[in-house]
């Protein structure tokens, strides 16, 4: 098991390393340089789009662009956004955080041509319905001959869906900030009884189908990240005399690296800070990955770049907005410097710290609510994957599987399914960005035919 377990490490770090962000990171240069920096340019009629300005009630799909942009939203968002942010602040300091940002613009260009082509291509399932998504786009972009990488990409979303590192993370922060804290013994009893009430609230959303999981994700998304950013403006405001100078730091750090103190990359401390900040952005807003056109895939439109500009806002929420949040807290208490701890414990004290009392116990909530809903959509996902590969008459099989996972993820500590999972959800990134790179041209002939209608 010993020798298992590290072949396994080693091929999670081989997968979701330098290989994997040369193709997110390097692919989506590709992308925003042949448009020309396009999606840039209508930032605010995908805000018209997303506000529901152009609905068509009659147009295919199942949800609206809201409901499809907060699915995908709902996955994004989480134990990244805080614990994520956190380690990497803890290890390259401010300057980590501007090349997050950087990561944050190139997903956005990457996220409009996924989810562009999740609608251009939709194909159909074995009960005739119309699907969005990777594996359908493979398929009906690229033709029938390439269904086997459409079918890897399907395999590896069965295991990357599984949401056993959410669960774990959740578990663990209840157990560390609301069960410890307060006397509470905390073992493979209270574990099970938090796994028991996450598999409770799962079931009841997931088994009703898409419909209520954006309904409920529709709801849920605004609202976690509305109360986190009231939160944070609480902190920024009690610290308000040194925001300007972290603020500040963020951009300087990002070219010094006086704060990095991690391993060196080719022998440099700057190019091993670039390449943190970007690998923790990329992984944060999943651009490239596979997953948000699923959810995109499904919405009611007959105009495919009308759903890319929707879902190219994801990556600036989940990681320009709510991961600057994060780590401005973590900055202006000072944490980073004077703690020892590192993700979402690191997050917690910059919490505790400006609020003391409950600070904890608000972040607490914003974490248990970033983590439920990102059990939903990840469900929805490995539905529909197995719904590719068996048929639609299956796809709730997964449900079973999924829901004896969040017992599996709250009970026991699990290494070496973590890695596993890690590295399957790296693969997805291989078939989604070969296949956005390969029909590239196509979305943008119909985004020049699509901008010269609006006129």
């Amino acid at each position: 098991m010993e020798i298992l377990n590290h072949i396994i490490k080693e091929f999670s770090s081989f997968v979701g390393g330098l290989p994997l962000l040369i193709l997110l990171v390097g692919g989506g240069l590709f992308l925003i340089i042949k448009s020309q920096f396009l999606p840039f340019r209508y930032l605010g009629h995908a805000i018209q789009v997303l506000r529901g300005k152009y609905d068509n009630p009659n147009d295919p799909g199942e949800i609206s662009h809201f409901q499809a942009l907060t699915t995908a939203l709902s996955s994004t968002i989480g134990m990244g956004n805080i614990a994520g942010v956190a380690v990497a602040i803890s290890v390259g300091g401010p300057g980590a955080v501007f090349w997050m940002w950087i990561s944050a613009i190139i997903g956005m260009s990457t996220k409009f041509f996924t989810s562009s082509l999740a609608v251009m291509y939709r194909g159909k399932d074995s009960n005739g319905e119309v699907q969005g998504g990777t594996m359908y786009f493979i398929v009906e972009g690229l033709g029938k001959q390439w269904k086997p990488l459409a079918i890897f990409f399907s395999i590896c979303g069965l295991v990357g869906a599984l949401p056993v590192f959410n669960v774990n993370q959740l578990t663990e922060a209840i157990n560390t900030i609301l069960l410890q804290p307060n006397g509470i013994k905390t073992g493979d009893s209270t574990n099970l009884i938090i796994g028991l009430i996450l598999v409770t609230i799962t079931a009841i959303v997931i088994l009703g189908g898409l419909n209520r999981i954006s309904k409920v994700a529709s709801k849920l998304v605004p609202a976690m990240v509305g109360l986190y950013f009231i939160l944070i403006i609480i902190i920024l405001a009690i610290y308000i005399d040194v925001v300007p100078k972290y603020f500040g730091l963020i951009f300087t750090d990002a070219f010094a690296a006086d704060n990095y103190n991690g391993d060196s990359f080719f022998g440099g401390v700057l190019g091993a800070l670039i390449l943190l900040g970007i690998k923790r952005g990329a992984f944060s807003n999943e651009a490239g990955v596979g997953t948000a056109p699923m959810a995109h895939g499904a919405a009611k439109t007959s105009e495919p770049i009308r759903e890319g500009l929707v879902a190219m806002l994801g990556p600036a929420i989940d990681t320009l907005v709510v991961c600057t949040l994060t780590a401005l807290a973590i900055l202006v208490t000072g944490v980073w410097q004077t703690s020892s701890a590192n993700g979402v414990t690191l997050t917690a004290a910059a919490f505790g710290n400006a609020i003391p009392g409950y600070g904890k116990y608000l972040l607490l909530i914003c974490i248990a609510v970033f983590s439920i809903s990102s059990l939903f959509s990840f469900s929805y996902y490995g539905t529909k994957c197995l719904s590719f590969i068996l048929g639609a008459d299956k796809k709730h099989y997964y449900n079973y599987i999924y829901i004896l996972s969040i017992i599996i993820g709250a009970t026991m500590s699990l290494d070496m399914m973590i890695n596993l999972i890690d590295g399957f959800f790296a693969l997805m990134a291989i078939p989604t960005m070969f296949t956005t790179l390969m029909l590239s041209t196509n979305v943008l002939v119909e985004a020049k035919r699509y901008f010269e209608s609006l006129k």
